[in-house]
C-alpha cells in the first residue's frame, strides 16, 4: 500500500490524458466560419479582426508551430476577404492584415515561451522527484519477520515527500530498526532538516548496540549539522523533530521504543487496539541548545510485546490532527478498532479512504503511516522489495 501525494497523482493522471491536436478543428472552424459571414457581410461590417480569435485559442491548447500554422491561416482568410472587399490596396485592409499578423506573432511568441518554461519545469520536477526518492526511499515490502506496508499524503504541491520521514534498517543482531519523525514545519522547506535524520538513522541502525546508542547519536548528528541545511539564527530552538524510533529482535515477542515527542503508536492485538504510551518520553531530537533537554544518553528503552500477527501501527500527528469541514480531529485509534482488516495493505487503505472522507479535501499537512506486522516465517537478513 504506497501513496506519495494524493495532488501529484490527480497531475499525472492529467498529463496522461491524449493530446489535444484534435481540438484544432475549432479554430479552423472558427476561421472558415468568420470568413464566410464577413464575405457575406455589407462593406461596412468588418468581422476579420475577430480571426484573431482562432491563434490565441490554438495556444491554450498547442505548441508554437501549431499556433504558427493557424495564424497564417487567418491571415490568408483575412487577406481573402480583402480581395474580395475592394483588394487588398485599401487602407482598411492593409491595417487589419498588418494588425492580425503582429497579433498571431504575439500570441505565437507568448506559446513558446510558456512551453520552453515548460519544459525547464519539467526537467527541474524530475530533478526534485529524484532527489526526494533517494532521500525517502521506499522500505522493503518483507524485512526480518515484519511485513511493511506503508502511506505518505504531502500536503505541498509538486512534492512528493515534506517534512515526515519514515525509514526501516536492519541491526547489527537479529533485529529490525524503525524510525517515523516529524519536522518541525512542512514541505521542501524541511527536507533538509529530514535528511540529517535519515542520513543519521541509516548509518547509527547497524552500528549502535542498543536503542538509546541510536537515539544519542541521532541527537548528536541533528545538532552538529542542522547549521548546515537551515539558517538558525532568526529563531534559535525552533528546528527540531519529533520521533519514534524502535528496535524489534527477530526472535521473541519483546521490542523497545524511545519516543522523542512523537504521537504514540498503535498496536492492534486480536482486534484489540492498544495505544502504547511512552513511561519515559524523551523530548525531540533538536533540543540541544534548551538547558532544559536532558542528555540524549540518559534515554531510557520502553518494552512492550509484539506477538506474531499483530500489527504495529506509526503515524505522524498530520493524521490525527486532520480536521473536518466541522473541526473535528480524525479519530484514529476508534477508526483502526472499527476496521476488519487482515493486514498492514488493507488497513492503510481502509485509513486512506476514510482519512479523505474525513477531510472531505486534500490535507493541508503531510501526513505519514507505516504499519508492521509480525509474522511466523523469517525472511532474510538483507531486505528486499516486492
Amino acid at each position: 500500500m504506497r501513496y506519495m501525494g494524493v495532488k501529484r497523482a490527480s497531475m499525472d493522471r492529467l498529463l496522461q490524458q491524449p493530446s489535444g491536436r484534435g481540438l484544432v478543428a475549432i479554430p479552423l472552424a472558427l476561421i472558415i466560419v468568420i470568413t464566410v459571414v464577413d464575405i457575406h457581410s455589407p462593406a461596412n461590417i468588418h468581422l476579420g479582426p475577430f480571426l484573431v480569435i482562432a491563434p490565441a485559442l490554438t495556444a491554450s491548447f498547442a505548441g508554437p508551430w501549431l499556433t504558427a500554422a493557424v495564424g497564417v491561416l487567418a491571415v490568408a482568410a483575412q487577406a481573402f476577404i480583402a480581395v474580395l472587399h475592394g483588394g487588398l490596396g485599401t487602407s482598411n485592409h492593409i491595417a487589419q492584415i498588418t494588425a492580425l499578423t503582429v497579433l498571431s506573432a504575439l500570441v505565437v511568441f507568448v506559446c513558446y515561451v510558456r512551453e520552453r518554461r515548460g519544459r525547464q519545469l519539467s526537467r527541474a520536477r524530475s530533478v526534485a522527484e529524484t532527489a526526494q526518492r533517494v532521500l525517502l526511499r521506499p522500505p522493503p515490502r518483507r524485512i526480518g519477520p515484519l511485513r511493511v506496508s506503508w502511506l505518505y499524503l504531502a500536503a505541498e504541491d509538486e512534492t512528493q515527500i515534506g517534512g515526515d520521514l519514515f525509514a526501516i534498517a536492519r541491526a547489527a543482531h537479529p533485529g529490525t530498526r524503525v524510525i517515523i519523525g516529524d519536522v518541525r514545519g512542512k514541505g521542501m522547506a524541511a527536507i533538509g532538516e529530514a535528511s540529517l535524520v535519515l542520513g543519521a538513522f541509516r548509518e547509527g541502525a547497524h552500528r549502535c548496540a542498543t536503542l538509546p546508542e541510536l537515539t544519542a547519536a541521532l541527537e548528536e548528528s541533528f545538532c552538529r549539522n542542522v547549521e548546515d541545511v537551515v539558517d538558525t539564527q532568526p529563531d534559535p530552538g525552533e528546528h527540531f523533530i519529533t520521533a519514534l524510533v524502535l528496535d524489534i529482535p527477530d526472535h521473541g515477542s519483546q521490542a523497545q521504543m524511545i519516543n522523542c515527542g512523537h504521537c504514540p503508536p498503535l498496536l492492534v492485538h486480536d482486534h484489540q487496539v492498544t495505544v502504547l504510551h511512552s513511561r519515559c518520553p524523551a523530548p525531540p531530537l533538536g533540543m540541544c541548545t534548551l538547558p532544559a533537554a536532558l542528555p540524549a544518553s540518559t534515554h531510557r528503552a520502553d518494552p512492550f510485546t509484539f506477538e506474531t500477527g499483530d500489527i504495529l501501527l506509526l503515524y505522524t500527528d498530520g493524521v490525527i490532527e486532520a480536521r473536518s469541514p466541522t473541526g473535528a480531529f480524525y479519530p484514529l485509534a476508534e477508526r483502526v478498532a472499527s476496521f476488519s482488516a487482515t493486514g498492514p495493505d488493507a488497513l492503510l487503505r481502509h485509513i486512506h479512504d476514510d482519512l479523505l472522507a474525513h477531510l472531505g479535501e486534500e490535507p493541508s499537512d503531510d501526513a505519514a503511516l507505516l504499519a508492521l506486522e509480525r509474522t511466523a516465517t523469517h525472511h532474510p537478513h538483507r531486505p528486499h522489495l516486492e
